[in-house]
């Protein structure tokens, strides 16, 4: 995000600006490490500038790293944390660690999908809300829990669930 000098407020990158911070973050990169040894980090800095991996991107990231395109497609496949499609606008991730799946994480996630009428790495047709999985974040006291954006929600219950995912469709109609 940049931040604009005369509101103080900060708004989206451009496309040509992510990109262009992208092609900067490789070549500083590639000072320091060979490509191989810093592919995956590239793809963290693109996902984070963009939110996922667009297929017009990657093969950016092929030309800069001079790599072959199917050799990134891999590595990004392999790996779940990487997103190959848009999320939505709201990120619902639901944790399944221990603690949580034993107090309810099973049936909140059945509740999600329900409500959302999606599966989980799917995002809603409105795209307000995208479902992820987690294997653990942190908040055990609380379990279950499931993040939206960067912020935790505990104690759920499958009612509650509905209720806070009611409360992000009021917010999104404002």
């Amino acid at each position: 995000m940049a931040t604009t000098e005369t509101t103080g407020k900060t708004t989206p990158a451009t496309d040509d600006e992510r990109l262009a911070q992208l092609k900067e973050y490789i070549a500083e990169t590639r000072e320091k490490e060979n490509p191989d040894s810093f592919l995956i980090a590239v793809l963290h800095r693109c996902q984070e500038l963009y939110g996922y991996l667009p297929v017009e991107v990657m093969d950016e990231v092929a030309d800069a790293m001079e790599i072959p395109t199917a050799r990134i497609w891999g590595v990004a496949t392999f790996y779940h944390y990487f997103n190959l499609t848009p999320p939505g606008q709201h990120v619902i991730s639901v944790c399944l660690g221990t603690a949580c799946y034993v107090r309810g994480a099973g049936q909140l996630l059945q509740a999600i999908k329900d409500e959302l009428k999606i599966d989980v790495g799917e995002v809603t047709e409105d795209g307000l809300f995208s479902l992820q999985p987690a294997r653990c974040l942190g908040a055990c006291g609380l379990a279950p829990v499931v993040m939206i954006d960067d912020k935790i929600h505990g104690e759920l219950t499958p009612k509650k669930m509905v209720q806070l995912i009611n409360q992000f469709r009021r917010q999104a109609k404002k």
